[in-house]
């Protein structure tokens, strides 16, 4: 009985395939649009666009179908409403070039909008000057692969690159975002990979996500955004070998953590960034394994932050290593590579036979005065120092280093 009906099923699946058809859009034709090939289609069905410039908006995907564009189609929403929204789940959209949506301060206008469907792939698209990229909500097991998404930079009509609300089980992969609000948003997203994008030269944030859970964000490039990356009221979020890059500015931080539990940011890279880390609220985090090089601040880490390990970390060539606002520290350094070390190894081990303390007094007087920054690399300063080597005990102890490492770790 069994086989039987495991023959019946591959019967109707071959008919369900004999009858799936390939529609040809072409200009001047029978199909010259998107919008007239998707009236004619069934489940199932192929639509091949060939390459030309479409005025389409509005263009509504209900139909479980694969639209697939060769030589890059045009579809031009010519700042009239959104440019496609596909409301059918099982839809397979790749290989277009998406313009020209209208902007709007009371509806969130979208190249590609998905709305509460699942086993949808938006692939190899290229999206130019809309309001927003692409904007997911409501939906699941959906996977955007592959596109790029160019916004106008302005802060009136900028929208963010990749948007997802209410969304679970979600793939990002491979896409490159710039010169939107946020490159990529999320709002309560849980179970969800964002891996290998870009992000850069954004007006606000490179990767903005609130209340959004269990999510892995891993090789990602965050460069130069307006607000680097801001992580807030989230759980459980691994943040695996990612670059946050060049974001410099008053309040500006490479990566910003606010209220944010039982998380890992493990073998990332903060470069060149006004602030590397910044933590408020965070608690059982694991910072491990990660370069900070050239930033103002590596890391300021607020006294209501507890219970987080931080280990075999580097930390070179940074103006000030850590900073906080307290005098109490519930967080363990361990295994770091300081560069402004300055104790002995004499076993040999690899590790400084006396603790670091890599809170300068000069850092704790810019945390209670910031104006005080002014005076950086001045002879007061350069005397501080001076006197905080002779008087080791002056040097705040609210962060320590315990096994301090010689050299830096290797990656």
């Amino acid at each position: 009985m069994k086989r039987l009906l495991i023959i019946f099923l591959w019967i109707l699946s071959t008919i369900a395939i004999s009858h799936a058809r390939t529609l040809i859009v072409a200009p001047r034709t029978s199909l010259p649009n998107l919008n007239a090939a998707i009236i004619k289609a069934k489940d199932g069905d192929t639509i091949r666009v060939l390459k030309g410039h479409y005025y389409s908006f509005n263009t509504l995907i209900n139909k479980r179908l694969i639209i697939i564009g060769e030589g890059y189609p045009t579809l031009d929403a010519n700042y009239k409403e959104e440019v496609v929204t596909i409301l059918a789940s099982g839809v397979k959209f790749s290989g277009f070039v998406l313009t020209n949506s209208r902007t709007g301060s009371m509806r969130d206008y979208a190249a590609i909008r998905l709305h509460k469907v699942h086993d949808v792939t938006i692939s190899n698209n290229r999206l130019i000057n809309n309001f927003f990229g692409i904007y997911l909500s409501d939906c699941h097991h959906v996977s955007v692969i592959g596109n790029s998404s160019s916004g106008n930079g302005d802060d009136h009509t900028a929208g963010n690159g990749i948007h997802a609300w209410q969304c679970n089980n979600i793939t990002i992969r491979n896409n490159y975002s710039n010169h939107h609000r946020d490159g990529i948003y999320f709002e309560f997203v849980k179970k969800s990979q964002i891996v290998n994008n870009t992000s850069e030269h954004n007006l606000r944030y490179g990767l903005h996500f609130m209340f959004s859970d269990d999510n892995i964000y891993r090789q990602n490039i965050f460069r130069n955004n307006g607000s680097g990356v801001a992580v807030m009221y989230s759980k459980r979020i691994k943040m695996y070998q990612n670059q946050f890059i060049e974001n410099w500015g008053s309040s500006i931080y490479g990566l910003l953590l606010k209220d944010i539990t039982g998380s890992e940011i493990v073998d990332n890279r903060f470069i060149r960034n006004t602030t590397g880390i910044y933590m408020e609220g965070c608690e059982r985090m694991t910072t491990n394994n990660n370069t900070f090089r050239n930033n103002g601040w590596a890391m300021r880490i607020l006294a209501n932050c507890v219970n987080s390990t931080f280990e075999r970390n580097n930390f070179e060539a940074n103006s000030f290593d850590v900073t906080t606002n307290g005098s109490l520290n519930l967080n363990t350094f361990n295994d770091n590579y300081w560069d402004k070390y300055e104790g002995y190894d004499l076993n040999k081990d690899g590790t400084g036979d006396i603790p670091y303390r890599p809170i300068s007094l000069y850092a704790q007087i810019i945390e209670q005065n910031p104006q005080s920054v002014m005076l950086m690399r001045s002879f007061i300063v350069n005397l501080i120092d001076k006197v905080e080597r002779a008087i080791p005990s002056i040097t705040p102890e609210s962060v320590k280093d315990e096994k301090p490492r010689m050299k830096p770790w290797k990656r």
